[in-house]
């Protein structure tokens, strides 16, 4: 985008295209082209300049979740350049609607990891109407985007689908990108989704990062996104423990209340649901910050305590299982230090399912309590693998297993249809095969 300090005596690309518009013709110089008023030049010229706009500074758009989800939305998007007075246009889609048009001024999150600086905003809008479609676009001094649109929750609708994809590290992301794709293809009508932690093999590598949001933007540009932070997210170029940087700024969620650890865990509801996203990167993070897993106990308790919605789902990237693993020193079958910690606490407060992630391979373990299969325990289910990073045949199988998904393990995704006091969840191939379905009813 142009520095207007410094080209104060050049036209912005929209006055540009203005003055030729009204003049009536366009002479592109070196390239022949000439145009005479009533041609469609100038609106093509104006659709190349909004195209050029929305390809270098209107990238990544994020719907990112809130606590409120039926009168709130918070977009980010990333620039190539230092953006000129951003903002968001916001407006009620369809004829005869009475809701005024918004412009909100948009926040910077500036930071630099992997020696690149990353230019992104961000904007909160508030104070939306429940169950009502809007359209936005994003403008700067010279230039606007492409409309969006969106639908806030309705308080009423005690149905929704949502999609839950699991790791996505990957080496160049084609699979992830297929896995995405596919999903979205297959159910359109989905209206959130989740990633479940080691989004990226590398939390520092930028161009991993690139390539992540790149295969994912179909989907990002209209669901709202339900990020979870794996062990990945917390290494560096040289497969060194680090701070998350990168997902920290990328994605905004939910306050927590917490000074030390905002953004890290968080939790938010959705029709009839309570969704608590966990944490479980504390021996990633250990040497540099201390004290999150009692922290996040005790807000846990606080906040399964405190929901009254039908339903508590829980999100976590690391597995409440340990499976044995047959070399030497041999892992036995267990419980991991997560399962032992969080299980009982899930189990107090009527936790009804519980979405893990991190060993890559699908199992269905039914309902658990107290260590044993029982209907009256919150369901488990890890979710597999949705990018090309192969654990083949390493877990022997747990005893708690009730389903595991065909080795050798290859992609897949899961979709979960709330209905009121029902849930179904259904675990997918990228072709559409089913491998699994549980539903759940109140």
């Amino acid at each position: 985008m142009a520095d207007k300090t410094n080209n104060e005596n050049k036209l912005s690309r929209r006055q540009f295209i203005k003055g030729v518009a009204g003049l009536g013709a366009i002479m592109a110089v070196g390239g022949g082209l000439y145009a005479m008023k009533g041609s469609s030049v100038g609106r093509d010229v104006e659709t190349t300049a909004r195209n050029l706009f929305q390809d270098k500074q209107v990238q990544n758009i994020r719907h990112m979740v809130t606590a409120d989800n039926s009168t709130r939305r918070n977009i980010m998007w990333k620039s190539a350049e230092s953006l000129a007075n951003p903002r968001v246009r916001v407006y009620s889609k369809g004829a005869g609607t009475q809701i005024p048009e918004r412009l909100i001024a948009a926040k910077e999150d500036f930071f630099t990891d992997d020696g690149e600086e990353i230019k992104q905003y961000s904007v909160l809008l508030e104070d939306l109407f429940p169950g009502t479609e809007y359209e936005f676009a994003i403008e700067t001094d010279d230039e606007t985007s492409k409309p969006y649109s969106f639908s806030t929750a309705s308080r009423e609708k005690e149905s929704f689908t949502m999609l839950i994809f699991p790791d996505s590290q990957s080496s160049d992301y084609a699979d992830w990108r297929k896995v995405a794709h596919s999903a979205i293809e297959a159910h359109p009508t989905a209206e959130i989704f989740t990633n479940m932690g080691d989004l990226v093999d590398n939390g520092e590598d930028s161009s991993q990062w690139r390539a992540w949001f790149g295969a994912v933007e179909p989907v990002m540009n209209n669901l709202l996104f339900v990020p979870v932070m794996g062990n990945h997210e917390c290494y560096d170029l040289k497969w060194q423990e680090r701070l998350p940087e990168a997902y920290l700024h990328y994605f905004q969620v939910p306050d927590n209340g917490s000074a030390s650890f905002d953004r890290y865990y968080y939790s938010f509801d959705y029709g009839p649901v309570h969704f608590v996203v966990l944490n479980t990167v504390e021996q990633e993070i250990r040497n540099f910050k201390t004290g999150l897993m009692e922290e996040q106990i005790a807000w846990l308790r606080k906040d399964l305590a405190g929901t009254k919605k039908t339903w508590k789902i829980v999100l976590m990237h690391r597995d409440v299982l340990q499976y044995r693993i047959a070399r030497m020193p041999e892992r036995k079958e267990g419980f991991s230090e997560e399962g032992e910690i969080f299980m009982p606490i899930f189990e107090e407060y009527g936790v009804d399912i519980v979405f893990t992630a991190h060993l890559h391979t699908y199992r269905n373990r039914g309902h658990i309590l107290r260590g044993n299969h029982n209907a009256q325990g919150p369901l488990y289910i890890l979710t597999g693998v949705a990018g090309n990073v192969r654990y083949d045949n390493l877990w022997t199988d747990h005893a708690l297993d009730m389903v595991v998904a065909p080795q050798p393990e290859t992609d897949n995704y899961l979709t979960m249809q709330v209905d009121g006091r029902r849930i179904n969840i259904v675990c997918y191939l990228p072709d559409g095969t089913k491998l699994d379905e549980i539903a759940v009813n109140k």
